[in-house]
């Protein structure tokens, strides 16, 4: 039986994890990513590289971006070495970026123009999770399109939920982790408020993993949140620009997000005092350290 041919565009953790997991259960993949340092390092990994989005596209069957944000998801599809650029005619494109549900629309329409059918798939889950294929995946699209991309989503993720059409999956993700974002930024001005009356931070976070509120993410980030050095699974950069993406498609669909405006103060600081790299859990340590005033 002949190998299932994936195309991928975006080398970042995810990609990377995606890339292993695929040509671990028999597929063959080639991929570009933007940037030299990801590409040098692929290549040094033994991975199949092309030299664009288009070339990409024009080896595999189903192609699948992983990457960071709207604009360039655009000119991954729509730019002069895009996907779009050259013959892509019944190949099924699976877009598994974190974007805005309005991209979503605005890029169906053309990818159908184009001959070609498109699914909106961002998943929840960290690098292990990919390893293992215990990704949960949210899917826009048609349900014709969902049952074709099943068989490559299934080695990836152990769920797969159709939210509903172009732009429904990226509605979810939002929704994920504008609740996530919102947990960490409630988590951080606890343990500030906490710490600064005087109570010890191991002992807060004791309590807090067994209060109300308690959860599985809580329990994995307590080294994070008492200000220990912790891997990346998401870092604070890429929640902020998730965290716009609320509060954009809030205005674009008139919903009102004050708390997630307000969020994005937090978020921001971090960011522009050189905290974007770190993961979203340390957010906790440069509230502590960097917002607010300390009168004793």
């Amino acid at each position: 039986m002949a190998a299932t041919k994936v195309g991928l565009v975006g080398l970042g953790r995810m990609g990377r994890a995606i890339y292993t997991r695929l040509t671990e259960n028999g597929c063959e993949v080639i991929a570009w990513d933007k940037d030299e340092r990801a590409m040098k390092a692929a290549g040094e990994r033994q991975m199949r590289l092309a030299d664009s989005p288009r070339a990409v596209a024009a080896q595999g069957d189903f192609i699948i971006s992983s990457i960071t944000e709207d604009h360039g998801v655009r000119n991954v599809y729509r730019g002069n070495d895009g996907f779009l650029s050259g013959d892509v005619k019944g190949k099924l494109f699976i877009e598994m970026s974190t974007l805005q549900p309005m991209t979503g629309r605005e890029l169906a329409p053309a990818v159908a123009a184009a001959g070609a059918r498109l699914v909106d798939s961002p998943v929840f889950g960290t690098i292990p999770h990919v390893l293992q294929g215990k990704l949960y995946a949210m899917v826009g699209g048609t349900a014709e399109d969902l049952e074709r991309a099943r068989p490559v989503l299934q080695k990836l993720a152990a769920k797969i939920a159709h939210m509903g059409p172009n732009g429904a999956g990226y509605a979810m993700k939002l929704s994920v982790n504008l609740g996530l974002a919102a947990f960490i930024q409630a988590t951080a001005e606890s343990l500030a408020l906490g710490t600064r009356e005087g109570l010890k931070l191991e002992q807060m976070l004791d309590i807090l993993g067994e209060a109300p509120t308690a959860n599985g993410w809580l329990a994995g980030k307590k080294g994070a949140l008492k200000g220990e050095p912790a891997d990346v699974t998401l870092d604070l950069k890429t929640m902020r620009k998730d965290i716009m993406s609320v509060v954009a498609t809030g205005a674009v669909n008139g919903t009102p997000m004050p708390l997630s405006a307000g969020m994005l103060t937090s978020y921001s600081a971090a960011v522009a005092n050189g905290w974007g790299d770190r993961d979203i859990g340390d957010l906790a340590k440069f509230f502590r350290e960097h917002m607010g005033q300390n009168f004793k």
